[in-house]
C-alpha cells in the first residue's frame, strides 16, 4: 500500500507540472492578444471621426432686397462655398432661405455682430440642409441695412 501512494505522489507533481505548463501558454496567448490588440487601436484603426468635407467653387448670387421690421430693408449679397463633390448649385433655394430668414427682423438687431453672426449661422445650416451638404459655408458679400 506504500507503494500505491508513493506513485500517486510521484504522478502528482507531474500533473502539477504540465497544468503550470499550460497556464503558462495560456498567460503569454493572452498577453500576446492584448499587446495585438493594444497595436491595432493605437497605428491601424480607422478615424471614427467624419470627414471634413473639401472646399470646392465659391458660387457669388447677385444681391437682393429684404423687407424689415419698421419700413426699414436689407440688401444682402451672400456667395455659397460648395463642397469639391458638389455639382453646380442653384441659387434659388439659398436666396428663398435669405429672405425667410432675414425678413421682418428689427434693424437694430442687425447691426449687432453677435445677432448677424447668429443669423449667418442659422442660415448655413439651413442651406446645409437644403442642399444635402454640397453647401459648407455662407459669405454675405454684402450687407447695407436703411
Amino acid at each position: 500500500m506504500s507503494t500505491a501512494t508513493l506513485d500517486k505522489s510521484a504522478e502528482a507533481p507531474a500533473d502539477e507540472k504540465a497544468k503550470g505548463g499550460k497556464k503558462k501558454l495560456i498567460v503569454i496567448v493572452v498577453v500576446l492578444l492584448v499587446g495585438a490588440a493594444a497595436g491595432y487601436w493605437f497605428f491601424l484603426k480607422p478615424s471614427s471621426a467624419p470627414k471634413e468635407p473639401e472646399a470646392g467653387t465659391v458660387v457669388t448670387l447677385e444681391p437682393i432686397q429684404v423687407n424689415l421690421a419698421d419700413g426699414h430693408y436689407l440688401r444682402i449679397g451672400i456667395a455659397l462655398q460648395l463642397t469639391a463633390d458638389a455639382k453646380e448649385a442653384d441659387g434659388s433655394k439659398a436666396l428663398d432661405a435669405t429672405i425667410a430668414l432675414f425678413s421682418g427682423v428689427d434693424q437694430a438687431e442687425l447691426i449687432k455682430d453677435k445677432q448677424r453672426e447668429e443669423l449667418k449661422s442659422e442660415l448655413e445650416k439651413e442651406l446645409e440642409h437644403d442642399y444635402e451638404g454640397e453647401v459648407m459655408g455662407v459669405y454675405f458679400t454684402e450687407f447695407v441695412t436703411q
